[in-house]
């Protein structure tokens, strides 16, 4: 595991991961109340926890966006975190300083969108820059090891796993990976479900749409789960369906959910 992995030069480390979190105390103070709970990849992209994991110095820092499952709850504030493809591997330490609830998946296999600060884990840092209280026993063995300070955590089911029971995500803030099967209008599409027999796409509008959709791309569409009642979007945002397109979601998806997107941009992880 980690503490067997990236013993070396750990001193050296730990006195370079204390300046990172004293620089990222401050970068994090200045922009909590500016963070969503589901944002778009930081500085360094959107990565895996590998990569966190083998190349924590040259990430010291900088601000990443990891997708993953989550493998051990280790308190209220903090897990572990691994890429799917990667989970018998290395983890890495997730600690919320988000000023939110930590909330994981009900399901085992759902993962997470998270953003945050690279950093070496030094407890007593953490415990002073995020005004924490973090138990000892609890964090020993993550001591020096990376980690992930995190502004933005967000549940990130499948788009099957929203169709098949959506109650459970509505008014959740998501991220959502799919591909982009059906492009309805200029702000409106449905991610492709494809890892879920019978389960059926998700559509997804984007109130103010910042870039094109493209056809059969990969993305991630990040906003609030909600049913489709056709009236209330209208009302709520300023739309440019047509009647023909009204009326053929309406038929197709009343009260069915929709995903209102703040954002969409490609997907760095290959589904």
């Amino acid at each position: 595991m980690l503490q067997k992995t990236r013993s070396d030069n750990k001193s050296g480390k730990i006195r370079m991961g204390a300046i990172a979190v004293a620089v990222m105390a401050m970068l994090l103070s200045a922009c909590r109340n500016e963070v969503p709970n589901a944002s778009v990849p930081g500085e360094e992209g959107n990565i895996g926890t590998e990569t966190v994991a083998e190349d924590t110095d040259a990430l010291l820092g900088s601000v990443v966006t990891v997708r993953g499952e989550p493998v051990q709850k280790v308190s209220d504030v903090s897990f572990t975190v691994a890429d799917e493809e990667w989970f018998a591997g290395e983890s890495v330490l997730v600690v919320n300083a988000s000023g939110e609830p930590t909330v994981l998946p009900a399901e085992d296999d759902t993962e997470l969108q998270i953003t945050g600060t690279v950093a070496e884990f030094v407890m007593v840092d953490i415990e002073r820059a995020y005004d924490l209280d973090l138990d000892p026993d609890l964090y020993a063995e993550y001591e020096g090891q990376p980690a992930i300070i995190a502004q933005s955590i967000a549940i990130s089911p499948e788009p099957g796993e929203i169709t098949e029971n959506p109650t459970q995500y509505y008014g959740q803030i998501l991220a959502v990976p799919g591909e982009v099967e059906d492009i309805v209008g200029p702000n409106t599409f449905t991610l492709d479900e494809e890892e879920i027999i019978g389960a059926s796409d998700l559509l997804v509008v984007v109130p103010a749409p910042t870039r094109d959709i493209v056809d059969g791309e990969k993305v991630v569409a990040t906003g609030v789960l909600r049913p489709f009642v056709i009236a209330e979007l209208e009302r709520e945002y300023e739309l440019t369906w047509d009647l023909d397109v009204q009326s053929q979601l309406e038929a197709e998806y009343q009260d069915r959910p929709i995903l209102v997107a703040d954002d969409v941009y490609p997907s760095a992880v290959e589904r």
